[in-house]
């Protein structure tokens, strides 16, 4: 016997929501304090590492609000490109997300 709708996913936690919008707008401040400070020892590895670290996050709140495994691809290396991450924004922003 089939049934005659599917069952829906459960909804994500909204305190798991919130922290992960919370660290998500404390990278990107941090990214900014990056590029801002031109005095900043090792810039460029600083800013690799938070970029890393903010399209982990991007990539689990992709996860978390449903969209699809293919709305998140790596470039090679671990490193979403820039229209990657772009878009990823923009998803996660059509569906109520803010940061």
């Amino acid at each position: 016997m089939t049934w005659p709708f599917r069952a829906r996913r459960p909804a994500p936690d909204p305190l798991a929501t919130l922290r992960l919008q919370v660290r998500l707008g404390e990278l990107a401040d941090e990214l900014r304090r990056i590029e801002n400070d031109t005095d900043l020892y090792a810039r460029a590895h600083h800013w690799l590492a938070v970029q890393s670290a903010y399209d982990s996050l991007l990539r689990e709140a992709c996860r978390l609000a449903g969209l699809p495994a293919d709305v998140a691809p790596l470039r090679a290396g671990g490193h979403a490109g820039a229209g990657e991450r772009l878009r990823e924004e923009l998803e996660l922003s059509s569906r109520g997300w803010s940061w």
